[in-house]
Formats: C-alpha cells, sequence, structure tokens
C-alpha cells in the first residue's frame, strides 16, 4: 500500500469517526435509558440541551426548547398509556415559551404520575415545565430558575420599570410599545404558571408563587436551590437516582484541547486513608 493510499485511509476514517462515535453513544443512551424505565416502570423522556461535537469536523450549537421539542415529548406522553408513570429529564438553559407551555399542559394533563428530575439545572422554561410535574428531584446542588419573560435581551420587568421612573412624553415610541407587551407577556406566564400550580396548591397560594417567580423580583439567572424551591411551596426532593447521572454523563460538553476541568472517575471511600490504587505515594 502506496503512502497516497494510507493517506486516502487516513482521511476516511477521519471522516467515518464522528458518525461511528455518535452512533456509539446513541446506543449507550438508548440502553441506559431501558434500565431506568425497567427500574422504575416508567417512560422516560430527556429534554437535555447541551453542545454535543464531534473530534473531528465537529461544531457547536447552542440548544434551547423550541417547537421540535415539543412535538417529541407530546408524541412520547401520547405513545404511553395513562397508567403508566412518566419521568423527564431536565438540562436546559430554558427557550420557546410557546414550545415549553405546551410540554407542561402535556405533562400535567397525564393521568399517570409525572416526575421531572433536575440533575444539574432547568431554568426558565425548563422550570416552568418542572411546575407541572407531581414531583420535583433535584439534586443537591441542582438548581431552577425565575419564569420572568425575556423580551430579546430585555427582562420584560425592567421595561415596565421605565415607565414608573420617567413620564410618557420622555419615553420613545419603541420602549412603550416594548412595555405594552411586557405586561402582557408577564401576564401570559403568570396566568400559565398558576394554571399548572392549581391542584397541588391552594389557589391563593397557587397565584402567589406564580407572581413571585414571574413578575421580575430577581434577575433571570437567578438560582432556586432545592431548600429555597421547598420554601416557596414546591414538592422538591433531593433524592436523585445514580442512573441518572450516569445518562447525564453520555451528553458530553464539547471537547476541548485541554479541559477545564480533570479528575479521576474513581468513588474515593476515603477508608483509613488508603490509597484507590496499591497505596503508593506519587
Amino acid at each position: 500500500m502506496s503512502a497516497a493510499d494510507l493517506l486516502w485511509l487516513f482521511f476516511i476514517v477521519s471522516a467515518l469517526q464522528p458518525v461511528i462515535q455518535k452512533k456509539f453513544m446513541e446506543a449507550m443512551r438508548q440502553r441506559k435509558i431501558s434500565e431506568i424505565e425497567k427500574a422504575r416502570g416508567s417512560r422516560v423522556i430527556l429534554l437535555v440541551h447541551r453542545q454535543e461535537t464531534m473530534s473531528f469536523l465537529g461544531f457547536p450549537l447552542m440548544r434551547f426548547i423550541n417547537i421540535e421539542d415539543s412535538e417529541e415529548v407530546i408524541r412520547a406522553i401520547q405513545l404511553t398509556d395513562d397508567n403508566v408513570p412518566v419521568d423527564v429529564i431536565l438540562h436546559t438553559p430554558g427557550g420557546l415559551v410557546l414550545a415549553a407551555t405546551q410540554i407542561a399542559r402535556a405533562l400535567k394533563s397525564h393521568p399517570g404520575k409525572t416526575t421531572v428530575f433536575v440533575p444539574h439545572y432547568a431554568m426558565s422554561g425548563g422550570t416552568l415545565i418542572a411546575l407541572a410535574a407531581d414531583e420535583i428531584r433535584m439534586s443537591e446542588h441542582a438548581v431552577l430558575g425565575p419564569i420572568d419573560p425575556q423580551l430579546g435581551q430585555k427582562p420584560a420587568a425592567s421595561v415596565l420599570k421605565v415607565l414608573k421612573e420617567k413620564e410618557p412624553k420622555d419615553i420613545d415610541d419603541e420602549t412603550l410599545i416594548l412595555a405594552d407587551m411586557s405586561r402582557k407577556a408577564i401576564a401570559q406566564v403568570q396566568r400559565t404558571a398558576e394554571t399548572l400550580l392549581k391542584g397541588d396548591m391552594e389557589p391563593a397560594a397557587a397565584k402567589k408563587l406564580a407572581k413571585t417567580l414571574s413578575e421580575g423580583r430577581w434577575t433571570h439567572d437567578y438560582p432556586i436551590l432545592p431548600d429555597e424551591a421547598k420554601e416557596l411551596g414546591l414538592k422538591v426532593s433531593t433524592d436523585m437516582p445514580q442512573a441518572i447521572y450516569e445518562l447525564m454523563s453520555l451528553y458530553p460538553q464539547p471537547s476541548r484541547a485541554v479541559p477545564s476541568v480533570e479528575y479521576l472517575p474513581e468513588k474515593r471511600s476515603g477508608k483509613g486513608g488508603a490509597l484507590p490504587r496499591g497505596g503508593d505515594q506519587p
């Protein structure tokens, strides 16, 4: 075999490597999902938004909740018998309010028990979906977030604040239009959240919580940890199955030449100060 043939073979293998790697990762995910479903007797639905690139000719994509996601989740719920529990694993920064609302309403209407697992974070639209579940399970350091609407890069609540601090004659037309849209957007999200919370709590409490999450009292990236979520009245548990973490490990972040976080992926018991391998000192 000539050097030219070896070079062509190298390029062919390099081109096929991302495809093979992707198929292998998909197969591992399917096996882990099947394992969780058998253990819990449920339908498992993942909504994971993470950049995932290949090692060769890969490119990152910023992902968020969109209409395609809502179509797939609703389809999965429709394919689930009424008596079968639904487990949704959420890992998302949020996305379109319309898509998140569709998913939340479909989850809320499912007759069987619904559980949302948040191993790391479910912000904005992800939190809206979590409100529809019968139970929210978060890891100890996982976070939810406010559901206050954002108009482009502008928080709706902040746009409305301009009306309180300036006279109408000093405000340009575009800001006045944004303020009108902001008022409607906050009212719509608050009404949606209140509807999702009713049935799990008293109407007055549901209205109060919906307002708290949607009125813009915090920045949009404010982290709501499990303890605070419980104080707000949400049904939150920190009982997170290890299999959920194992499944999340099959959704890797983009590969870098030098990793920003690195460690030996082994459990440390610390019994008697023993080292994990052989006892040799470094």
